[in-house]
């Protein structure tokens, strides 16, 4: 008869419970995005959450909470007949310095796009987030973003030192 492995430990559920619902919520995310469902992603993020995008070509900025990325991001994409949000990899890491309410993670991502005139583009980019256990379950507690690449025209861009 085969030896079956001993149950988990209650310390590896809760790990494993803890990773599906950053993962669930970076997917909640991208479908957002996908579907431009604006007051979804809002609802995604703490109130006030920092968001800091490096597009590399005009340097950084701040946005001012979920809202003030959805004010940036709804009329940049009113130029896309279609736009795909989607999720390349991503390294979660767990209770950063022991702390249970928290996450950190790594999300590497492409955006497929073609605008109103058929025309197609690709952007890669690099998330660096911090997450937050709510009692409505895991949220963006911060966002930092920088591109990676572009296409048309191959524009590729150093991977962040501090990633």
């Amino acid at each position: 008869m085969a030896a079956h492995p001993p149950p988990p430990s209650d310390a590896a559920l809760a790990e494993a419970v803890d990773h599906v619902g950053v993962t669930r919520l970076q997917h909640a995310y991208a479908d957002a995005i996908n579907r431009r469902d604006w007051a979804t992603v809002t609802g995604l993020f703490l109130p006030g959450a920092p968001i800091r995008l490096d597009l590399v070509d005009r340097g950084p900025f701040d946005l001012d909470g979920a809202e003030g990325l959805v004010a940036f991001i709804e009329p940049a994409m009113a130029r896309f007949a279609h736009f795909s949000f989607a999720i390349l990899s991503s390294h979660v890491e767990l209770w950063p310095d022991g702390d249970t309410d928290a996450a950190t993670a790594r999300l590497a991502m492409c955006e497929l796009r073609t605008d109103v005139d058929g025309e197609e583009s690709r952007a890669f980019g690099l998330y660096r987030d911090r997450y937050a256990r709510t009692p409505d379950g895991w949220r963006f507690a911060a966002r930092r973003y920088q591109t990676l690449a572009r296409s048309p025209g191959g524009t590729a861009f150093p991977y962040p030192t501090d990633a």
